[in-house]
């Protein structure tokens, strides 16, 4: 006959996988919201006519809760969002360790990569990182992708790369866009998110007006400097 002890831990493990399935059901949930409230501003744009196509397109997300299901980024291509924005670090199959103490370099513009595997790897600060693991000029390396804590997972896949082809869901962008893309140059009338995919992350210069936005780009130590008006590129300098 089982003991009242037993029945607590029982009674205990089983209020505890609830907590964690509610969690997890509430995170689903509030993300398909967040994608329902985008599609409905897709919709608002369309009917308002604008004329920015960019405005339609709405990119696939996984929504990735844990290991398991952050595996889907193993079953097509990626495409970094941010280039120069996420380091990435070498990483040794055999042993499956990833080497945090030495950068290995930053992911680049609309990078392809192809994610191998998906886990959770002991990293300094104590609490575990989920990295995905990739090969590059014949070398394997780890990105982190997130981090667990006390048995739940924190992944931000979704936010750092496209799993479908820029190229298609942009598609509409004119053949001189995509070549000064491709040769990672920055070209007058670009909009942000071109010049995003050309030379990667910028960030808002502090003497931006509501007028003229200036942003910086480090474009792989390379920096520019770019000014928008009217949401395109007015002015492009090199930075410092």
């Amino acid at each position: 006959m089982m003991s009242d002890e037993a029945k607590k831990r029982i009674q205990i493990v089983l209020a505890l996988a609830i907590v964690v399935a509610g969690v997890r059901a509430g995170y689903i949930l509030y993300q398909r919201h967040q994608d329902y409230l985008a599609a409905q501003k897709q919709a608002e744009a369309k009917n308002a006519g604008y004329s920015n196509a960019d405005y339609y397109v709405s990119p696939k997300k996984l929504y990735p809760f844990d290991l398991k299901s952050a595996e889907q980024l193993t079953q097509q291509p990626v495409w970094v969002k941010e280039g120069y924005r996420y380091t990435y670090y070498r990483y040794v199959p055999v042993v499956k360790s990833v080497d945090f103490a030495h950068e290995a370099g930053l992911l680049g513009p609309i990078e392809r990569l192809e994610i191998k595997d998906v886990m959770a790897v002991a990293a300094p600060g104590g609490r575990k990182q989920v990295v995905a693991t990739f090969e590059k000029d014949e070398h394997s390396y780890a990105v982190p992708i997130g981090f667990e804590a006390q048995g739940q997972y924190k992944i931000y896949s979704d936010e750092m790369f496209y799993v479908e082809d820029p190229h298609e869901l942009y598609k509409h962008w004119p053949a001189d866009v995509w070549q000064a893309v491709a040769q990672h140059e920055v070209k007058p009338g670009m909009n942000e998110l071109q010049v995003d995919f050309a030379v990667g992350m910028g960030t808002l210069d502090a003497g931006s007006s509501s007028s003229d936005r200036v942003l910086r780009y480090s474009n792989g130590e390379k920096p520019l400097v770019v000014t928008y008006r009217d949401g395109k590129a007015a002015e492009i300098k090199p930075g410092t």
